[in-house]
Formats: C-alpha cells, structure tokens, sequence
C-alpha cells in the first residue's frame, strides 16, 4: 500500500505547488481545483486541504487531517467530521492583522460618524461639529484569539482602555485591562463605550448579543462585528438600533450573506454596512499559504500539527 495521497483543493496557487510536492515527503500530491471531488476515487486519500463534505469523508477511509483555508472553520464541523478520529486544522490567524485594521476603522467612522462628512462632501457643503475621540474611552473585546489580540494592541496605540471577554478567562492575557467570563457578559457590556466581536461562530457563540445585551450597554455605545454575524440576534440589534438603545453599530460579518438588499440595515442611519470585506488582503493570503506549508511539512514528516481545531469547542 503506498503512503497515500494528499487532495489539494483550490487557492493553493500554480507558483507553490512545486514547494507542496516538496514539503508532502512520502505523500503524493493532487490538485482538484475548485470542484469538489465526490466522483473521484478517496481511497488513498490521507488528508485534504479544503471543503469536505459527509459523503467525502465516508468515501475516504485512510484520510487521518483535513486543512480548512477558513479562519473559523464553522462550515467545516459537521457531526461525521467532529465525532470522528481526523484532525481539522484551520488558518486561523492568517486575517489577524488586516481584521484589527478593520476594527479600528470602523471604530474610527462610527465614534466621528464619517458618514456626515461623506455626505456633506458630496453635496460640497462645509459641515463642521463636535465630535468624538477614542482615547480614554473603554474598548471590549468579544473573543481574544489573534484578531482580538491584535486589536487590543491597536486599541492601546491609541489610549484606549481595554477589557476582554473569553471562554477561558483563567488563561494568561497580556495587555487587557480586566478581562471577564462569558457568564459575565451583561457586566462585560455595560462597561463599555465601543464592543467589538472577534469571536468565532460556535454553539456557544450563537445570538448571544440579545435584547438582554443590547440593554445592558450603554445608550452611547457603538457595536462592531468583524467575525461572524451569527453571533448577533439581527432583530433585537435592529430593535436596539431604532430605539436608541445603543448608539451605532459597524457590520462587517453578518447574520446572512451576502446582505439582502432589502435588509433594513442598509438604511439605518446609525449603521456603516462593509461587505465582509475587511480581511481580503494580498497579504491573506500569503499568510493562508504559509500557514497551510507549515502543516504539509509537518505532516510529511510526522510532526505535530499547528492551528489544530478543538472540534468541540468549534475553533
């Protein structure tokens, strides 16, 4: 029996796979594109490097890893999968960076409402006013894996005070101000003058900013989503927004996408919309690449993996 074959499916580009057939040691590599595979043969398939589905996964028999090219492999955690021996890994921190970029702008647009001033531009009319300043205003958290992280650097670079909200509030977290327990969340969320989610979707995650945490924020507060929109109750967000419950909010991730064009959120006035868009960046997928390599090497050679996903935990 030979040692198998490792399934490459899309953004792999041409220019890498030299450095793949490379780094795979007794595997051989092959490359499916972009179409799934069902109707090939997975006999000797021992790992794949991106969507599997069910029917894949009975058809593979040998496969021991699978790579997802997704930060948060939500999509990826179906019950074959989770319950299974195969190791799910993720690129989980390949869109840190430019995530926390994000974050801090729409911060930015949201605390001096930039769209005045767009529409101000465009009607050639000099509208001066008082605005904000982050600076000494308390920033939380929502999820303090890499994003988060990078964002509460960003965050310090201009003097904000930062607290952080995680499933294991036990662990070490360098540069947070107070960190809190997700059965702290309401307490967490009157604290703040801005909240930004980086958490990834998960069952614990899901609609967990409600009507309950919309109340508990301040009436000045802005929301920010940059991770999964699942993790917002849409209707008791919109509600909140209408009511003046919270003051605005910037939405890069959202409940369901792409947004439908009938989506009210698109005509709030308190509401800057971004298509998903905050993390597609040339250097993501660098990143992506690069995480993806590390992997295949490791696995050529028998070593343990990075990025592994606590399938249970759901990152």
């Amino acid at each position: 029996m030979s040692a198998g074959t490792i399934l490459i499916k899309g953004f792999l580009k041409a220019e890498h796979h030299g450095r793949a057939e490379a780094l795979a040691g007794p595997f051989t590599i092959r490359y499916a594109g972009d179409a799934p595979q069902i109707g090939r043969e997975l006999d000797d398939v021992v790992a794949i490097a991106g969507p599997v589905s069910p029917s894949e996964l009975q058809m593979a028999p040998r496969l021991q890893w699978v790579h997802s090219w997704l930060a948060g492999p939500d999509n990826a955690l179906f019950p074959e999968l989770v319950n299974g021996p195969v190791v799910l890994t993720s690129s989980a921190g390949n869109g840190a960076v430019p995530l926390a970029e994000h974050a801090m702008l729409l911060l930015l647009m949201l605390d001096r409402d930039v769209p005045r001033w767009a529409k101000a531009q465009q009607e050639h009319r000099w509208d001066r006013y008082r605005h904000g300043e982050l600076a000494g205003t308390t920033v939380g958290i929502f999820g303090l894996g890499r994003s988060g992280m990078d964002l509460a650097s960003k965050a310090k670079a201009f003097h904000m005070r930062v607290v952080g909200l995680r499933r294991r509030a036990e662990l070490p977290t360098p540069g947070i101000d107070h960190l809190y327990s997700l059965d702290q969340l309401h307490e967490f969320a009157s604290e703040c003058d801005h909240i930004v989610i980086t958490a990834p979707l998960t069952e614990t995650t899901k609609g967990v900013f409600d009507a309950g945490v919309f109340a508990a924020m301040k009436p000045t507060a802005n929301l920010v989503c940059i991770s999964r929109g699942g993790i917002i109750n849409d209707d008791d967000l919109l509600a909140a927004l209408q009511q003046g419950q919270i003051r605005a909010a910037g939405l890069d991730a959202h409940g369901v996408e792409p947004l439908p064009d009938q989506s009210p959120f698109w005509d709030l006035p308190n509401v800057i919309v971004t298509p998903h868009n905050g993390a597609t960046t040339g250097a993501l997928l660098e990143r992506q690449t690069a995480i993806f390599l590390d992997n295949l090497e490791r696995f050529g050679q028998g070593a343990q993996l990075i990025n592994v996903v606590d399938k249970q935990a759901g990152y």
